[in-house]
């Protein structure tokens, strides 16, 4: 796939040179922090050296008196309490993260998360009903329930208190509960909004050892589990989320609880080697596929597991549960691509709308962002469960899938998401219709440069600049994420040195040089089909797009970039 090649604007004005000047850093680097804002050398020393003091004050949110209060109240009392999650990563940690804090002090503590097919998200009665049924005095949800208008009512006339602990996007009415925490809610004045589920209930935690007045760095033992959490639910990693992102990863590499141990160990992660990477990659899809599958309860007990022998196992299920769902997830995607090349003339389709009753909704998501990934344009994947179609949408830049199925509402019996991502469910008779108002609405909204995706360039580098001093500032902006993106370079009129190879399942290799650099290796994963023209081109005429990594060998260590995209001659 062919990327148009979009800059990074940073700001204007002498801010960057400034920065450069007051730091004594590569123009370069300065150029990436000014990208970023920073234009200070407070505000470098800020972003370079994130420290604990940098977390806002957990009594700034709405509610958190409430909250501390009561949650301090019932560890007090020793009553019953019942964590009320949902089944991905996000939910999963948050509600492992309060199970720990809770036992710790010898709470009898359960905790409850919604089959994902049978009951679906959020709070529900069957959840309330089973802490009814288990004398719980206090229910604390954690990443769900900013929603749950009528079960926070029903929770309240059975005679249980309910904290809500979430993050999403609050609706025109707050649940009627002992406390509502969502830094999203309009009402609420905390200074950041992007903190993910586990990371509203880590304030939580912060607020009520405040209460109890033990120490307040008690609750830092649980910065790995919301270091997965910001990781695996994509939000942005700036502002506080930076420094929890930056000592939950720290706290995984040299104190691995016993659960996430085991699951390193069964990936063959090395000790002291996570990274962001490696919890989107790796960590995080192990954790999720138990939800994604069904039931999400092996995901918690293995982060809650207190020994060796019980960790091992629930990490053994999550490998063979994360396999199931690889094989799911591979066999319908195939199926994907065949009904599209047999079914439908990909030319004619500005957005891409598939339905087999019997694909799995546990993975008809994650087919969906693939097929955009592949085609570049809206994909909706549909299943049938008890008669009706459900499904997952995904979406591209420029186009709000949200609205589109706004657009469709009077073809939906339910829908919900943002942007880029949503879930619907409709009536079979509906279908056709659906699939020909989609296609019109995104036709009429998409320009033919919109299928060609972008790839925003932080900057143009001269591969002679490229030495392990500069990739010592560059991992100092770490950890990367949202908000935070890895930087992409650009270096123009590369040379070719050798000839490009193709390696594993279709991966582009190659050696370059610019210029007096050094010799530089080159990975492409999937880029095979530049090879051929590679070999036929005049090297002088390349321009490469890339990230740099570090390399690891025999105990040699080298700098190699991870091409994104090659332009070629009149491709510039």
């Amino acid at each position: 796939m062919s990327y148009r090649w979009v800059y990074s604007e940073p700001q204007r004005g002498e801010s960057a040179y400034d920065v450069q000047q007051s730091l004594n850093i590569p123009p370069e680097i300065a150029c990436l922090l000014n990208i970023r804002g920073i234009s200070t050398y407070e505000q470098a020393k800020s972003f370079f050296r994130p420290e604990k003091e940098s977390l806002h004050d957990p009594f700034l949110m709405k509610d958190m008196e409430a909250a501390a209060c009561r949650l301090s109240k019932a560890i007090r009392n020793h009553e019953r309490v019942v964590i009320y999650g949902d089944y991905d990563v996000d939910g999963t940690t948050a509600v492992s993260l309060f199970y720990t804090f809770l036992k710790s002090f010898g709470l009898d503590v359960d905790y409850y998360i919604p089959h994902r097919f049978k009951e679906g998200y959020g709070i529900n009665p069957d959840g309330i009903q089973y802490a009814l049924e288990n004398n719980a005095d206090l229910i604390v949800s954690v990443d769900c329930g900013i929603t749950a208008i009528e079960e926070a009512k029903y929770a309240k006339e059975k005679g249980i208190d309910l904290i809500i602990c979430d993050h999403h996007t609050v609706g025109d009415e707050i649940p009627d509960a002992v406390a509502v925490l969502d830094p999203k809610r309009l009402d609420c004045n905390y200074p950041f909004d992007g903190l993910s589920g586990a990371g509203v209930g880590f304030k939580l935690v912060q607020g009520t050892t405040q209460k109890l007045g033990l120490p307040k760095q008690l609750p830092n033992k649980f910065l790995d589990l919301v270091a997965i959490s910001i990781a695996s639910d994509i939000v942005p990693i700036i502002d506080e989320n930076r420094v929890l992102m930056r000592r939950g990863l720290t706290l995984i590499n040299t104190q691995p609880r016993v659960g996430i141990k085991a699951l390193l160990d069964r990936i063959r992660i090395p000790e002291g080697s996570v990274t962001t990477s490696s919890i989107v990659f790796s960590i995080g899809p192990r954790i999720n596929a138990a939800g994604r599958m069904g039931d999400a309860t092996t995901a918690v007990e293995l982060m809650i597991a207190e020994d060796g022998v019980s960790a091992n196992q629930y990490a053994k299920e999550l490998e063979s549960i994360n396999n199931m769902r690889k094989d799911t997830d591979s066999e319908t995607m195939e199926q994907a691509i065949e009904m599209l090349e047999t079914q439908f003339n990909l030319d004619n389709l500005s957005a891409m709308v598939l339905h087999n009753p019997e694909w799995h909704l546990g993975v008809i998501g994650i087919v969906a962002s693939r097929l955009v990934d592949a085609h570049y344009r809206p994909a909706i994947m549909l299943s049938t469960v008890e008669g009706k179609i459900k499904g997952s949408a995904r979406s591209i830049k420029g186009f709000n899938i949200y609205d589109a199925l706004k657009e469709c509402e009077d073809l939906l019996e339910q829908f919900g998401g943002h942007e880029f991502a949503a879930g619907l469910t409709m009536n079979m008779e509906n279908l056709d219709e659906f699939r020909r108002r989609i296609n019109k609405i995104a036709g009429t909204n998409l320009s033919d440069k919109d299928f060609t995706p972008e790839l925003e360039i932080s900057c143009n580098l001269n591969l002679e600049k490229i030495d392990m001093k500069f990739w010592k500032l560059l991992t100092q902006f770490e950890p990367f994420g949202p908000g935070n993106m890895r930087p992409i370079f650009v270096s123009k009129d590369v040379c070719i040195e050798g000839v490009p190879t193709i390696v594993g399942n279709g991966h582009l290799k190659m050696k370059v040089r610019q210029g007096n650099s050094p010799v530089f290796d080159c990975i492409g994963f999937n880029m095979h089909a530049f090879e051929p023209r590679l070999r036929n081109c005049n090297s002088a005429q390349i321009d490469i797009a890339y990230v740099l990594e570090e390399n690891n060998w025999n105990g040699r260590r080298t700098i190699q970039m991870r091409l994104k995209d090659i332009h070629i001659g009149s491709k510039k």
